[in-house]
Parts: structure tokens; sequence; C-alpha cells
């Protein structure tokens, strides 16, 4: 077996965490054949729970499992990681706004990309998954300046899964019937769910379906609140599925994208369809299967999508003039 990768997770005995960390020990990312060690970061108050997801973990027995690193330090948990999947982050208290819950997170994601530069592999690569993720992810990359931009990323995987499986749902068929879903804009409620450039077996989305009023009403409004009524019901934010998306979300950006498809990430812009350069924003992007990727271009963008992909840049926009002073 080759060297082991040295994956570090944050927020690691939160629900996610518990969620992604024996799939990641059990091969998901990786393969069958690359030996992991976790790195799991958490909150001091929050130690005594890891110690019992680390407990968990050694008594799976993963062949694939080299080692448990459990620190409340992120110089520690992120030590030579290849991998840093940010997952924990405060979240949104009651009454709080989100420009407020913006600027409770900013400094914790300014010491996490500070400890990234610092203490991180080389080679790093970095998806941010607590939110707000892409102001997040953008106060991380600026925190981290000798990482290349290209290395950080935020997630709208599950954004573009849940769309997928409302498309197949709708029209009746499997969600691997359904390609090219994608996510444009910020992750939150203002994201562009894009049934447009849609394909159902090989036909466009629009026309299977056939019922313009759902695609700009019912199916974007479910996307954009699925999380909201995910907590109605269980009382508790998506962690499962999540986990899952955050999977996805890496091999997107480690394989190869099929030929003629695409995934949806946030990336950092370079100011392709009108989004401001330097932005975090969900894209439909390729990846090479060498560590690279790029955005799509030349989708043609109707006045409907352009519109609502207007609306979610204007507030990502906003969102970075509220960390201004974090970003150095």
């Amino acid at each position: 077996m080759s060297k082991p990768k040295r994956v570090a997770i944050t927020g690691a005995a939160g629900q996610i965490g518990y969620s992604i960390l024996p799939r990641i020990a059990a091969g998901e990312i990786f393969g069958p054949d690359q030996p992991v060690v976790l790195q799991c970061l958490e909150i001091p108050p929050a130690m005594n729970a890891l110690k019992g997801v680390a407990m968990e973990l050694e008594d799976c027995a993963f062949p694939l499992l080299e080692g448990i690193v459990c620190s409340d330090d992120p110089h520690v948990a992120f030590g030579d990681a290849d991998l840093v999947l940010m997952v924990g982050a405060k979240p949104r208290g009651k009454g709080m706004e989100r420009g407020d819950l913006i600027r409770e997170n900013g400094p914790i994601f300014v010491g996490q990309g500070q400890a990234i530069q610092k203490s991180a592999s080389k080679d790093v690569r970095v998806v941010v998954v607590g939110n707000p993720c892409n102001t997040n992810c953008l106060i991380a990359m600026h925190s981290a300046p000798d990482v290349p931009d290209e290395r950080f990323s935020a997630m709208t995987r599950l954004d573009q899964n849940r769309a997928q499986a409302q498309l197949a749902s709708k029209a009746g068929v499997a969600t691997t019937a359904v390609k090219n879903t994608l996510i444009w804009g910020n992750h939150s409620a203002t994201q562009v769910p894009d049934f447009v450039h849609t394909t159902i077996d090989g036909k466009s989305a629009r026309d299977v379906i056939g019922d313009d009023a759902w695609l700009k009403g019912e199916f974007i409004g479910s996307v954009q609140k699925r999380g909201a009524e995910i907590i109605a019901a269980r009382g508790l934010s998506s962690a499962a599925s999540a986990a899952n998306a955050l999977i996805d979300h890496v091999r997107d950006l480690r394989q190869a994208t099929p030929r003629g498809e695409w995934r949806s990430a946030c990336v950092k812009s370079d100011g392709s369809y009108g989004v401001d350069e330097g932005l975090i924003s969900s894209f439909p992007v390729q990846a090479d299967g060498k560590g690279g990727w790029s955005i799509v271009q030349g989708l043609e963008l109707d006045g409907f999508l352009k519109e609502k992909l207007t609306a979610t840049v204007a507030e990502l926009a906003e969102e970075k003039r509220i960390v201004a002073d974090l970003l150095g």
C-alpha cells in the first residue's frame, strides 16, 4: 500500500463528521487501496464526544485506517493534511441575521486558514462546508495566501443532488437518467438551481417535464428550502445527505469529469458569466483528473437565469463587503 493520505475534518464530533468519517475510513474518497489517517478537530467542550467517535472508528477495524488524531488545535489537526474538510462552523442562533452569522464565523476561518498555510501539506486541497460556506471559503482562502486559490472550494453538491432528485421524481425516472443539473451562485436561499441545461434521458428537462410554472416556482423553491424542511421534519439539520454530497464533491474534483458532463462547485470566479472576479461562487465545473479543474464556458443563460444569477451575485458581493476587514 502507498503512503497514507491525511484527511483533516473540523467539527468532527458533529453530525456530518459522524456520518462521513467511517465512509472516508472505508475508502470512499481515495479508493480501496489507499490508507488514510483521520485528523479530527473540535472545540474544547466537544473533545470528550470526539473521543467517543474515535473509539467507534477503532471498533470498526477499518483495514485502511492507519491512525486517528484528535485535537482542539488546528495546527495539530491540519498537520501535513492532504485534504482539509472544513465542516465545523457556529450555527445560526435564534434572531441572528445572516450578516451576524458571517461576522461570528469570520474570525474562526481566519485562524483556520492561517493554520492551513502553516501546517498542512504543500499540495493540500480544502473544501468548506460550514455555512455561510461561500464567504467562509473566501476568508480561509485569503488567510492562506501561499496556498493556490484553486485549491479552495465550497460545497453546493448537496443542492445539485437535491435538484437532480426533484427533477427525477417529477419526470418519474431514476436519478441516473438526469444529467447536468447544476447550481449557480451562493449556497443560500438565493441559489439558482438550473433546469435549463439539464437533460433527462438525453432530452431537455424542460421539454420532458413540460411545466415551466413548476420549474420556475415549486422546483426552485423546493431546492432552496430543502434544508429548512429537513430541520422542521427531524429537528436536526441535514447530516447523512450532506456527508454524502461532500464525498461526491471531493471525488468530483479529483476524478476526471465524464465528457459532456459537469458538476456544481463553489470556486473562485474569474469573471465568467458576469460573476464578480474573486467571489467564491457556484459554477458548472469540469475536472481533469490530475488535480485541476475549469469553469465550463459557453452556456447560454436566458433572461430568467440571468435575473436570478444577478440577485445571488449581489448577495455574495454584500457578504464580501461585510468581511472586507478580514480579507487582508
